[in-house]
């Protein structure tokens, strides 16, 4: 087991990344960034707590044009944001369904802009305002003189491209992980339900070292395309194919692939399939360097897939970025277009349809180094295994 990094960050990667954000305000002419999810606030703030999973409360923080971000939230949260680096913080006694922080909002948003101020704040894809969209109308109201851009680059920008204390952590949970994949032949067998499966493996990761697996989907059977399920009672058997796809968490950051098994012998049509999507994903490696766009790699993986009588693929996208959430920017499909840079944390994911109903996919995590990608997740092997 590698080394065990340290939990959190220093001051200076907050205060690093609070530069970086108002350096880009400033040259959109923005005086202040808002910010309400959690990835978001716990990117400025380092605030991290599962108190999210709670939809009662709205949180907010405002980076203004200099110093530190303030925060701006319900009183329940002010001792744990006091662990931060953030020193300014004002809270409200929520919930207060009547005026839920919106009137200290305002009047935050109104000392950092001044009247007729702009205020970015992510709107564009992958981003969503986590407050009541009455509550929205009426900070509006209350900040009438206050324009609202569009900042969502200024966000995706700073999130895609990791620090390497952040490339650290991922690289830890992904050892992790590819630890319990391998050890899948000693913990599962025939005559075992989906739901006992699931619950060994999550089971097994957690004893390995990881805080959290809140994404666990798969499946098992001759085949089958549905991937991201809930596991059943149903009972393996002999013959049966296992997929398992896990967002597993260390310290805040995901790691996200899955892996293929089949128990007792597998056909030759799901051996064929399982060397293609792993062609593809060798494809992807071999072309992924800085300065590529995430169509290109999609194009290179798509090209194996082809050739390798794929009937399909409803998915949408042959990978993604990773990191603080088990999904992040940018999207490997034709028409993504983003310029691959150093420091992105990226998934490979190419997948196919080998029969009607049929799904075969490969996901690997990697990171992007100047010279090319740095597998994060341990490289599967070509051949599909067999639990015997």
């Amino acid at each position: 087991m590698s080394e065990v990094p340290t939990r959190g960050f220093p001051d200076w990667e907050y205060e690093g990344r609070t530069v970086a954000a108002q350096t880009m305000l400033a040259e959109r002419r923005l005086d202040a960034l808002l910010v309400c999810t959690e990835p978001e606030v716990r990117y400025f703030t380092g605030f991290h707590t599962p108190f999210w999973q709670s939809p009662t409360r709205p949180w907010f923080v405002v980076v203004p044009a200099e110093g530190r971000p303030i925060a701006v939230i319900p009183g329940i949260g002010s001792a744990s944001m006091g662990e931060t680096w953030i020193q300014d913080i004002r809270t409200w006694p929520a919930p207060r369904p009547d005026n839920d922080g919106v009137t200290l909002l305002a009047t935050t948003l109104h000392e950092v802009a001044g009247t007729e101020g702009r205020i970015g704040v992510p709107m564009g894809h992958e981003t969503h305002l986590r407050m009541p969209l009455a509550d929205w109308e009426e900070l509006q109201e209350a900040t009438i003189d206050v324009a609202y851009h569009d900042a969502t680059d200024v966000v995706r920008s700073l999130r895609m491209h990791k620090s390497d204390l952040e490339v650290s952590k991922t690289a830890y949970v992904c050892n992790i992980v590819s630890d319990a994949f391998e050890g899948i032949p000693d913990l599962l067998s025939v005559g075992m339900t989906e739901r006992e499966a699931f619950a060994a493996f999550r089971i097994d990761l957690l004893r390995r070292g990881a805080d959290d697996v809140p994404y666990l989907v798969g499946a098992t059977g001759p085949g089958f395309d549905d991937v991201i399920k809930q596991p059943s009672d149903r009972v393996i058997g002999e013959g049966d194919l296992l997929m398992f796809d896990t967002g597993t968490v260390f310290d805040g950051y995901f790691s996200d692939f899955d892996r293929y098994y089949a128990f007792g012998s597998a056909g030759d049509a799901a051996r064929r399939a399982h060397e293609t999507v792993w062609d593809a994903t060798e494809a992807g490696l071999a072309v992924l360097r800085p300065g590529i766009t995430t169509s290109d790699l999609w194009a290179a993986m798509a090209d194996v897939l082809d050739a390798g009588g794929s009937l399909g693929n409803d998915v949408g996208r042959l990978g993604h970025g990773l990191g603080m959430q088990v999904t992040e920017w940018p999207s490997n499909t034709h028409d993504d277009e983003t310029v691959i840079a150093e420091g992105m944390i990226l998934t490979l994911e190419p997948g196919l349809t080998w029969a009607p109903g049929c799904m075969m996919l490969h996901e690997e995590n990697v990171v992007v180094r100047a010279d090319g990608p740095e597998l994060l997740s341990r490289r599967a092997p070509r051949e599909l295994p067999v639990i015997t």
